[in-house]
């Protein structure tokens, strides 16, 4: 189904009235695939705002050989200006509110969203709203604080959609993300901007293209705009396969769909990586898995540890949800559902730094002997 260019927050109204929320997507004249000028194969062009996107693709090969496969590498998406994928998102939705006269934009986050948008609304002279909960880590706050951003906290994740729906269906403010149970993605033109990962790891692998990608996955914003962005390569004439992307979960959720269950149930469970918990599915989730060939994969916050210390160890010291990607990818090479022979891509959403951390005793004061 088409509609013209507006806001829809709710996804697509058709698909609402049916029960089956879905989000809807920009689609775009099929001549602009033509050149390799990524930037104009986006809702808003012209180039970053505070510096985003192009980030790192980096070579892992100490872990690649220990987990057995052809190549690894990791898109470092902690290298964005506040540390997280998020900023891709931000910056287009930022744009889109400039665009239809916006004054205040609103977030439901905890965490990496919040802080991002915070930073984008600040340099666009917007206002920006972060409906959180009091467990917010103080980093996060603290970063959002000094951007500006004011913070409402609600006693549950619940209510923070509810005063979110509110606000948004009254005018007052223009949403980043989902408010609606069950849920559909964020704002599709702050969604569209993820398709330029897709399009940098392809620039970046050259001769070695990758045959997987595992991705963190809460609703399924990024693992969907990597799907179409190797969807628009594809029909771009510049690639002949696209790679399986993978979503990798802190809990069974489209893992138990896949195997039957109704997208629109909640799923519980529990666990610390929270930048991708919740316990939702979204029809976007879905399409990106089934039009790439990719698995879904539940990790524990256990594994999710160890691999986030064995990254350290190879020098990138990611937040805990990112290393999910490569608890993911192991648990999928296990599987043999991913080849030993494979070019794989996990994407680390997220640097570590931000992570609170408490310690039980404070550092011993040690004298030094010059040499």
């Amino acid at each position: 189904m088409r509609f013209p260019i507006a806001d829809y927050f709710e996804g697509c109204p058709v698909c609402l009235t049916a029960g089956w929320p879905a989000s809807v997507v920009p689609e775009y004249d099929g001549g602009m695939f033509g050149s390799e000028q990524w930037e104009t194969w986006l809702a808003y062009s012209g180039g970053s705002m505070l510096g985003e996107g192009e980030t790192p693709l980096v070579r892992l090969p100490k872990i690649e050989a220990r987990i057995g496969v052809g190549r690894l590498f990791a898109k470092c998406e902690g290298a964005n200006p506040t540390g997280s994928h998020k900023d891709r998102m931000s910056a287009f939705v930022v744009h889109r509110a400039q665009e239809v006269g916006a004054s205040t934009v609103a977030v439901a986050s905890s965490g990496n969203a919040g802080v991002s948008l915070a930073a984008y609304a600040a340099s666009a002279d917007l206002n920006c709203v972060i409906v959180t909960t009091p467990e917010m880590n103080a980093n996060w706050r603290r970063a959002a604080e000094m951007h500006g951003a004011e913070i409402v906290a609600t006693a549950t994740s619940k209510e923070r959609w509810q005063l979110v729906a509110e606000k948004v269906r009254s005018g007052a403010w223009y949403p980043v993300t989902n408010y609606l149970t069950p849920p559909v993605g964020s704002n599709p033109f702050g969604v569209d901007a993820y398709r330029a990962i897709a399009y940098e790891i392809f620039a970046q692998s050259g001769v070695n293209q990758p045959t997987d990608i595992a991705v963190p996955t809460s609703r399924g914003d990024i693992v969907w705009g990597v799907a179409q962005g190797y969807a628009d390569l594809r029909k771009a004439g510049l690639i002949a396969v696209v790679p399986r992307v993978h979503a990798v979960e802190p809990f069974p959720r489209i893992t138990r769909v896949l195997a039957g269950a109704d997208r629109r149930e909640t799923f519980a469970g529990n666990s610390g990586l929270v930048s991708i918990g919740g316990g939702t599915v979204t029809f976007q989730a879905m399409e990106a898995l089934r039009t790439t060939g990719g698995a879904a994969v539940s990790i524990d916050e256990t594994q999710a540890r160890a691999d986030q210390i064995e990254l350290a160890r190879a020098g990138l010291y990611v937040e805990l949800s990112s290393a999910s990607a490569l608890s993911g990818l192991k648990k999928l090479v296990r599987e043999g559902v991913v080849s030993r022979e494979a070019n794989a891509v996990i994407v680390t959403t997220s640097h570590g730094y931000k992570e609170e951390v408490h310690y039980d005793r404070p550092l011993d004061a040690a004298s030094l002997r010059l040499m």
